[in-house]
């Protein structure tokens, strides 16, 4: 079995304004990187349309509507304070995320792939259940842990979460429930004021490891081996979703950690190890933030490597 990409080209028509960080060239610096001779043994497939019953799984229906609603003809929409923004491209671009991330589950679950990348944008794990947030709209790990559950009969889900940024819609969606795990390592203080390590879930299963800005690699490394992982092998999912965000990348502008290529490889074999212990299959992953194009795409480069075992 190869490593499957879901990739497609509407999630370059999300265009939310000049100087967005958020902006299509993300996407275009990770195919390139992807399309390079190395990754020649990847398979690719578009990502089909997620359904709005899928997104029913994490969102509610009014908020679902809103979002409906808002998705312009032309020009542009503010769905929070400013930053995440519609524009004619953006309903087809997420629900493609859905897509992708639910079709991913598929394909892991009938041993169709080994492994699953997602490339696709915008990312999802600040979207909470009534609300865009943080250029999020709809939570496609979120919502793909749930059809795992819905559609497949998994009961014990887990996302692990390497973005900079906290997940704070991943956690909310999970927090009540004990059955679910959400493992997140992220600077703090830092958008969005969430993540403290006393935010433990209903059965502690909430694991938030708040990093330090300009943590490097031995930190990062010593609190995973420590704290996360034992965490995740304890409660042992049937499925490993990864939010992968390459924001706290070194190079990355928005960010303030100091992770290398080497890290995100040696955390998604980490990751891998445990899926195969725990479920005896690979995972799916789903790309997140990350914002400096030369950090993105390297980070990603050495993630996919990863997940092809190399």
């Amino acid at each position: 079995m190869n490593t499957l990409i879901y990739t497609h080209s509407a999630c370059l028509e999300h265009r939310p304004g000049p100087h967005h960080p958020e902006a299509p060239e993300r996407l275009q610096a990770v195919l390139r990187a992807l399309k390079a001779p190395e990754f020649a043994d990847l398979h690719w497939r578009d990502a089909p349309m997620g359904t709005f019953e899928q997104v029913a799984l994490v969102h509610a229906p009014h908020y679902i509507d809103e979002v409906q609603s808002l998705s312009p003809e032309s020009g542009y929409r503010a769905l929070d304070a400013g930053d995440t923004i519609m524009s004619p491209g953006t309903l087809e671009a997420v629900m493609r995320c859905v897509g992708a991330a639910c079709a991913g589950v598929d394909a892991v679950l009938a041993k169709e792939a080994a492994n699953v990348f997602c490339a696709t944008r915008p990312c999802g794990h600040h979207a909470e259940a009534d609300r865009a947030m943080g250029f999020c709209v709809f939570n496609q790990a979120a919502i793909a842990a749930l059809h795992a559950r819905h559609q497949h009969g998994v009961r014990r889900v887990a996302v692990v979460d390497f973005d900079v940024h906290h997940g704070n819609g991943t956690q909310h969606a999970f927090f009540d429930d004990p059955e679910l795990f959400y493992g997140s390592c992220h600077q703090s203080p830092f958008y969005p004021g969430t993540g403290r390590r006393d935010e433990a879930g209903v059965a502690n299963n909430i694991v938030n490891m708040p990093l330090p800005r300009g943590c490097g690699s031995a930190m990062f490394r010593a609190h995973m081996r420590d704290e996360l992982l034992p965490a995740l092998r304890q409660f042992a999912p049937e499925l490993l979703i990864i939010s992968a965000g390459f924001d706290a990348h070194q190079l990355d502008p928005l960010g303030g950690l100091n992770f290398t290529d080497d890290d995100f490889h040696w955390i998604t074999r980490e990751l891998m190890q445990v899926a195969e212990e725990t479920a005896g299959r690979g995972v799916v992953s789903v790309l997140e933030g990350g914002y400096s194009l030369d950090g993105l795409a390297s980070g990603t480069g050495a993630h996919v490597r990863a997940l092809m075992g190399r």
